[in-house]
């Protein structure tokens, strides 16, 4: 760790300086044909490549069935930077830098003579290290994960302990990580068969957010915000992720998920896991992971009767958003027309433990809601019904934090403050710190920082076995509860609004409302 002095007052602390070293290495894409290697991970390593950050020597090797060479495969790839980076125009001279190093390797997932090709490819690079430090990322359906660890492991690319001698091997795999305990406990099996836990890095895109990092950072590094969040001063949290979009050409994923499995048990389960844990002992991966575990495992069970009280599902019907018609659920592409999939989700939930004990955190997520959105509001105790509590009737606004995780990332504190003038009024009144006013500097795409984490070997922002497992745990309580029982009217909702009724019902059991997102300007 390093730091640098700006001014008398300003001092920039720089903790990434103890991040591990990036080696020379081999980036390995399967599902290389895939929409996700074009938007995504191609895009995230030119830039990184433009900004210095990948190691001196490394190679991208792209695997997949299409027939393809390695010039081809870097036509469409800059055909598509056009349209994925995040800045244009692209820079040639990176561009030819960069595609120097991308290959291209034609093979069936499922033909293991596919493997051995691979490995002679790996095998003609000039450097032994490109060989043998390797980085597998599983751009393909889960069901296939096993097949290709297997594979790698009978090629002799993947060898389940590293030593020193082998280099380093992990696998990047992305979400969905199973769709119950049951597939998630199996999946996880079966990736571990021929690596190590410590070898595996389950990605999920989220936790790549600048913003989503930053609650750590805000909650343990401000003494006068720290010494807040706790049930002594804290009334309630709420977790919003609004989607603007409907489920759209996506029906037939969207009919075996629904938003429980889409976004709940991952995302809005690891925001609510960095918002509520514990300090962790240091910075290390694991001294992190470990607390995010045990916020998960204190999160209090749900019976089917809890589920009816503390749990609402919604599905959006014809409506209108921004002032056009918008399509309901069931009129979408591959949806049954007396489809029970919720495209809405509100959970109340306790954490049992001594810092929130008897604390709501409200949890919602929804499709076609007015604003797309994500944040989390943080509202705190009232103050005693005496002096202007006792005047304002009941309409002094509590005090409250709000961390606005995406767009127009930010944070915002409300308080309370008289209106000018010769009588006694007070109104809410806002203060706001915005990252793009602030530091005026770009915010990275989540796929550059977790790729680069990847191949320095950094696990902190990817999902442990154990994280995935809990909070599965969590939603197939869910799920449970709600089997066998249709969609009532009360959880029906326009496109265009903020969902069912039946959800503002859920807040005001304990006297609470929805606070929805509203637009920054």
């Amino acid at each position: 760790m390093t730091t640098i002095q700006l001014s008398d007052e300003t001092t920039i602390c720089r903790l990434d300086d103890d991040r591990k070293a990036v080696e020379p290495c081999s980036i390995v894409i399967f599902g290389a044909s895939g929409d996700l290697t074009a938007r995504k991970l191609i895009p995230a390593l030119y830039h990184l490549h433009k900004d210095k950050q990948l190691p001196p020597s490394y190679r991208v090797i792209g695997f997949a069935r299409r027939e393809k060479t390695s010039e081809s495969w870097r036509a469409e790839l800059r055909e598509a930077l056009n349209q994925f980076s995040r800045t244009k125009p692209v820079d040639e001279t990176v561009w030819a830098e960069f595609a120097a190093n991308v290959h291209y390797c034609m093979g069936d997932l499922t033909d293991p003579t596919a493997y051995a090709k691979l490995e002679a490819l790996l095998t003609g690079f000039n450097s032994p290290l490109l060989r043998k430090n390797l980085l597998f990322y599983l751009a393909t359906s889960p069901s296939q994960f096993g097949q290709v660890v297997e594979h790698l492991h009978n090629a002799n690319l993947l060898h389940k302990h590293n030593h020193l001698a082998d280099g380093w091997q992990r696998i990047v795999v992305e979400k969905p990580f199973g769709h119950d305990l049951t597939s998630a406990h199996l999946l996880n099996n079966e990736l571990t068969r021929f690596a190590s836990e410590q070898q595996v890095f389950r990605i999920d895109h989220y936790l790549g957010k600048e913003t989503v990092q930053n609650i750590l950072m805000f909650r343990f590094s401000n003494s006068i915000f720290e010494r807040l969040w706790n049930r002594d001063m804290v009334d309630h949290i709420q977790i919003t992720v609004s989607e603007k979009h409907s489920v759209g050409g996506r029906g037939g994923y969207y009919e075996e998920a629904g938003a429980l499995r889409d976004m709940v048990q991952n995302h809005m389960l690891q925001v609510l896991a960095l918002v509520g844990m514990e300090p962790p002992v240091s910075l290390e991966a694991e001294a992190i992971r470990n607390e995010k575990v045990k916020l998960l495992q204190s999160i209090r069970p749900l019976s089917p009767a809890d589920v009816a009280k503390q749990v609402v599902r919604g599905q959006y019907f014809a409506g209108v958003l921004d002032g056009k018609p918008q399509t309901g659920y069931r009129q979408e592409t591959k949806v049954k027309p007396d489809s029970n999939v919720e495209t809405y989700a509100a959970l109340k939930l306790f954490v049992d433990n001594w810092r929130w004990s008897g604390v709501p955190f409200y949890l919602r997520t929804g499709k076609c809601l007015p604003l797309g959105a994500s944040e989390v509001r943080v509202q705190f105790r009232p103050t005693p019904r005496v002096l202007f509590a006792a005047a304002c009737a009941g309409k002094l606004d509590p005090n409250a934090l709000t961390l606005r995780l995406q767009p127009n990332e930010g944070i915002s504190i409300r308080f309370n403050g008289k209106v000018p003038g010769t009588q006694v009024g007070v109104r809410p009144v806002r203060m706001h710190f915005s990252y793009d006013t602030e530091f005026g500097a770009y915010t990275p795409e989540a796929y550059e920082r977790l790729l680069l984490e990847a191949v320095a070997g950094d696990a902190t922002l990817f999902i442990r076995r154990d994280e995935v497992e809990t909070a599965w745990q969590i939603v197939d309580s869910i799920r449970n509860g709600w089997e066998g029982k249709s969609l009532t009217n009360r959880e029906f909702y326009a496109a265009g609004t903020w969902g069912p009724i039946a959800a503002e019902e859920l807040l005001a059991q304990s006297g609470h409302v929805w606070r929805d997102p509203q637009p920054v300007k």
